[in-house]
This record gives C-alpha cells, structure tokens and sequence, in this order.
C-alpha cells in the first residue's frame, strides 16, 4: 500500500470528493477498475463530466458501498465476466461453434 492510499485511509473524515485513484483505493479496487465500473452502471461518478475529463466520486456513496458485501460481490463479478469476455479473443462476447457459426456467449 502506498503511503497516498494510507493516507487517505487514516483520515477522520474523507474529504467531500474523492478522485478515481482515492476512489479505487478505498473501495479496495485498482484504479483501472473503475472505467469499467462505471460503463457497467455500477459506480457514477459527481456531475456530468466529459468522457475524457477528471471524474470524482461522492465519498458518502463510496461508503455506502464500501459497507454493502452484495455491491462489492456484483462489482466483483462485474470485473470478471469483463475480463472473461475481453481474454476470450472476442470484443463482442460472441464465440465460434464447430460449424464457424457465431453464438452469444452468457456468462
């Protein structure tokens, strides 16, 4: 752990908005996970900020997260049907039968 997330973590109180990195580190997540919890619907970030803008987080939602075991399970399984989906060598999720045919693939 680096000593910005223990940092962090040692406060009494979180400041009001967390950037991605603070977020991710007091969700316990990496950093690059959060993108994808977002295009998931799973984590909103403040406002309506541009796609390729600075993103913050409301720290009494990310606490409220941060408490609830069935989010944090979701987001978790979230992370892996992403990663399955994208080391399956397809972008879309569809896979190749026997006959070259393309199914969808359900994870």
């Amino acid at each position: 752990m680096s000593s910005d997330q223990t940092n962090l973590l040692m406060l009494r109180q979180l400041p009001a908005r967390l950037t991605l990195d603070q977020a991710a580190n007091y969700l316990g997540f990496n950093p690059g996970d959060i993108p994808i919890l977002m295009a998931t619907k799973m984590l909103k970030p403040l406002g309506h900020p541009p796609a390729n803008g600075q993103k913050f987080f409301a720290a009494c939602e990310l606490e409220r997260l941060r408490n609830n075991a069935d989010w944090l399970g979701k987001a978790s399984d979230a992370l892996v049907r992403h990663w399955r989906r994208r080391n399956s060598g397809s972008r879309n999720g569809a896979a190749s039968n026997i006959n070259g045919a393309t199914t969808r693939q359900t994870l």
